[in-house]
């Protein structure tokens, strides 16, 4: 993230030549291996960049299309939001907003090809694009390196940057989008970047995703969980059994030991389709009971659930697509 800023020089209609400053960078999505949910009761998280999908800042040079105009729109919309928080003093980083609001007058959008709704880290990379672009004092992957406490520190002003979209975010998806690097949170203070298992292109094994075909509904379904923590015996349920399987799982992967992955894989593939129903899409729920019956592969969320993607395992890839023949299985690593 350190390269120099990159003029984009346009002319429209007959104004002046300006030269909007933008950097000339992608910001790739996220994918949350290990951790939904359970993160926010202390459990490890492990997420890891995805550069199928990406997006971009950038000003249209000939007439903006619909889509261009939308998020154009939506990024007005968005920087209102940030002109208030700076007015109330609740900005959570400084940020050139009268640049900001100068380039959405001249037509700023965010092109970007990451799926909203599908637990990928869409509003993610658009605030990691905002804050890489117009933070003043901006925190670098240098200064991370230097120091622990950075990391936490840009964790905490990103997620007041996301909090717009989903009305609480713990700030890791635009981390992971903004670094490009996977991150392993140990705990709510504990995180760092991790090297992961390089991958086996020759493995039978691997990591697939799975669309729903319908986004996600990030806000109510993290709302509906945070309401059955309230339930005496689900929040131990998510304190002791989830964060057992969650973590093992982790650990099991980043030592590359598939045996104990994919034990514990079925342990919490099972504790979600009995515990988080309500998360799983509608149709998927037959092929997850699958799955576990017949040990070819094992489902769990990709995010907040209730739509988007649906996360797959499996040690035969080509068995798990035989009996998921209808869908489309995307392989995103393969061990």
């Amino acid at each position: 993230m350190s390269e120099p800023a990159v003029p984009l020089q346009y002319h429209r209609g007959g104004t002046p030549e300006i030269a909007l400053m933008l950097k000339d960078s992608l910001y790739y999505s996220k994918i949350l291996l290990f951790g939904e949910y359970g993160i926010i009761e202390d459990s490890m998280g492990l997420s890891i960049p995805y550069t199928f999908y990406k997006g971009k800042l950038l000003r249209p040079q000939a007439s903006p299309t619909r889509a261009e105009q939308q998020s154009n729109r939506s990024l007005s919309d968005y920087c209102s939001h940030l002109e208030d928080l700076q007015a109330e003093g609740n900005l959570p980083c400084r940020l050139d907003l009268v640049r900001l609001r100068k380039d959405i007058h001249m037509g700023l959008c965010f092109e970007s090809s990451i799926p909203q709704g599908f637990g990928v880290g869409s509003s993610g990379a658009l605030v990691a694009a905002v804050y890489d672009s117009y933070a003043l004092d901006k925190i670098t992957e240098a200064d991370i390196h230097k120091s622990e406490e950075a990391l936490l520190k840009l964790k905490t002003v990103l997620a007041g940057l996301e909090s717009y979209f989903h009305g609480r975010s713990s700030g890791l998806d635009p981390l992971i989008c903004y670094l490009n690097l996977p991150i392993l949170i140990k705990g709510k203070t504990d995180l760092g970047t991790v090297a992961i298992p390089t991958e086996n292109l020759e493995g039978k094994g691997g990591i697939f995703l799975m669309d729903s075909g319908t986004p996600g509904k990030t806000h109510s379904m993290v709302s509906l969980f945070l309401t059955k923590l309230k339930d005496e015996g689900f929040r131990h349920l998510v304190k002791t059994r989830l964060k057992k399987y969650n973590d093992a799982c982790i650990q099991a992967f980043l030592k590359g030991d598939t045996k104990p992955l994919m034990s514990n894989l079925k342990e919490l593939s099972s504790l979600f389709l009995e515990n988080f129903r309500p998360m799983i899409p509608d149709h998927f729920e037959a092929l997850w009971r699958k799955g576990i019956e017949t040990n070819a592969y094992y489902l769990k969320l990709c995010g907040s659930g209730g739509g988007g993607f649906v996360l797959g395992f499996t040690e035969d890839l080509e068995k798990a697509q035989s009996l998921l023949q209808d869908q489309h299985l995307r392989v995103i690593h393969k061990f």
